[in-house]
């Protein structure tokens, strides 16, 4: 056997040993589903919006992930937990009831645009779950319930306090 076989097989052989090594490390798994600050405790969330954000959104912006089987293998594991953090980090109807007003505002005016410029679901999410990839009525539905939402907000809160605070 020539020197860059022998080479080539121990290279293989360490990969292979990694690869089966990181399979025991696995991150925290986003299954809590608490809901008591959910945005459907205080605000109307109808069936046709419900099913599309179970559809679409939830697996990111919630509090629990339906995690398909593949993310049992690592490295895909680390890939989707990164995912769901960021979604989480970014918008979680799970905990909306927490935001202040004015981020409650500020996060459905997000929706809109997100929406309105393809952002969301992403690309990375919807080639692996097609259901996930949005209809324009769906996106439409969605926009409307994010409008009726911050309309229902603005008779409720003076509107001052529906303004993001300017930084300093």
């Amino acid at each position: 056997m020539s020197a860059s076989k022998k080479i080539f097989k121990k290279i293989g052989m360490i990969i292979l040993v990694v690869f089966i090594l990181i399979q025991f490390i696995h991150p925290a798994k986003n299954l809590s589903g608490d809901k008591s600050k959910s945005i459907s405790v205080k605000y109307n969330v109808p069936e046709n919006v419900s099913q599309i954000l179970d559809a679409a959104c939830n697996d990111c912006h919630s509090n629990k992930t339906v995690y398909p089987w593949y993310t049992n293998i690592q490295p895909v594991d680390w890939f989707m937990a990164k995912h769901v953090n960021d979604g989480k980090r970014h918008l979680n109807f799970d905990e909306f009831l927490s935001y202040r007003p004015y981020k409650q505002n500020h996060k459905l005016e997000e929706i809109d645009e997100v929406l309105l410029e393809g952002e969301m679901p992403l690309n990375s999410y919807t080639w692996m779950h097609p259901k996930a990839k949005l209809k324009p009525e769906e996106k439409e539905i969605l926009i409307k319930w994010s409008k009726d939402l911050r309309d229902s907000m603005a008779n409720e809160y003076p509107a001052d306090s529906l303004v993001m605070p300017k930084r300093k």
